[in-house]
């Protein structure tokens, strides 16, 4: 009996699928025991590792470098000791004298804490010097003798390195720029004690107003300067210079200007009333700006026989507040809080009348 053979089909790859010389990579797999495969775990994860430290080693050196220039500028707040903390080489552009505004600051330094730190400079003996925020400086010195509180021993700063002297004035300078309560009398003081202090080497106060507001706007810079001329004018018998109005200041400075002989004339009128407020200095000062004024300031040929007399200015008070006087030669000025438009014509007339006639020269009865 015969046999049949049975026919199986088999499936062969082509030739060019099949690699030669190369085991595939699962076959490894397959052959590789588990210990070789803990190995090259082990190995893969070391070099992982060793990639990721290095990154953070990269970003690391990079933070501290931003860090460092950061801190360097004064970006980085740190606390630093209020004692530690001086005011001596910089020229203060701050008015002298109590602060109105201190109180308020102090209160809310105790609810919220300082919003925004003060800026020092480093200095070699390891102290700071104090670049921006003397009324911040002084709210915590004031706390910290009220309360005897430790939180008011240490104020928040940035720290940055010494600068050049000029930077430093600059930086003062622009922070108090954008203060709305900064009078033009204190940064013409500022002008001239810059232009004075000999470590500057400024010639003039023309060349300090342009080094140190550089930020500002041209005529802000003229008004700094008539009031620094202004200043060296009547420096000595100014009581309340920060109070006077930037209009005032600038035309005034141009009166003593075209006359120089009025400086004499406004000097004896603000000695002659040793106890005025800053209102009536400024008072005082506006008389001179009239017309009448600048003329009346210069001897008649008609008033040669006949010494002229100073003018005399004072206030009496009245039911509708203080009426303020000034009378000279031939003048006299009545300011008082009423509308003398809106007064019946006949019954003005007849209480300028009755002033008139009231009024005697102590030598005659005559005018004129």
């Amino acid at each position: 009996m015969s046999r049949k053979r049975r026919m199986f089909d088999i499936d062969m790859p082509a030739m060019e699928e099949i690699p030669v010389g190369k085991v595939p990579d699962k076959a490894l797999e397959k052959r590789r025991g588990p210990m070789a495969t803990a190995i090259s775990e082990n190995a893969n994860a070391l070099r992982d590792q060793q990639t990721t430290e290095d990154a953070i080693r990269v970003e690391n050196d990079r933070l501290a470098h931003e860090l460092v220039r950061l801190r360097s500028e004064g970006y980085v707040t740190e606390q630093i000791a209020l004692a530690d903390v001086v005011t001596e080489r910089l020229t203060r552009d701050r008015k002298p004298g109590p602060d109105p505004e201190l109180d308020e600051l102090k209160a809310s330094i105790q609810d919220v804490g300082l919003s925004n730190p003060i800026r020092v400079e480093r200095r070699n003996d390891g102290r700071f010097e104090l670049i921006q925020g003397m009324r911040r400086l002084s709210a915590f010195r004031a706390l910290l003798e009220e309360t005897g509180d430790a939180r008011f021993a240490t104020i928040p700063a940035g720290v940055s390195d010494v600068a050049e002297l000029d930077d430093s004035y600059r930086r003062m300078v622009d922070e108090n720029l954008i203060r709305k309560d900064i009078s033009f009398a204190e940064m013409g003081a500022l002008a001239r004690a810059y232009a004075q202090d000999p470590a500057n080497d400024c010639p003039d106060v023309d060349k300090a107003v342009s080094t140190l507001f550089k930020s500002a706007s041209y005529t802000k810079r003229s008004y700094i300067r008539a009031f620094a001329s202004l200043l060296a004018m009547l420096e000595k018998v100014l009581m309340h210079p920060n109070d006077i109005p930037r209009n005032v200041g600038v035309e005034l400075k141009r009166k003593l200007d075209s006359d120089p002989g009025l400086i004499r004339q406004v000097s004896a009128a603000l000695v002659s009333e040793p106890n005025r407020d800053s209102v009536r200095e400024v008072a005082i000062l506006r008389d001179f700006l009239t017309i009448e004024n600048a003329t009346a300031a210069k001897p008649k040929a008609e008033a040669v026989g006949k010494p002229r007399r100073a003018k005399t200015t004072f206030q009496v008070r009245g039911r509708a507040g203080i009426a303020k006087c000034s009378a000279s030669s031939g003048r006299i000025e009545l300011r008082y809080d009423l509308d003398f438009t809106r007064v019946d014509r006949a019954k003005l007339e007849r209480a300028v009348a009755t002033l008139i006639e009231d009024l005697r020269e102590e030598d005659d009865l005559t005018h004129g």
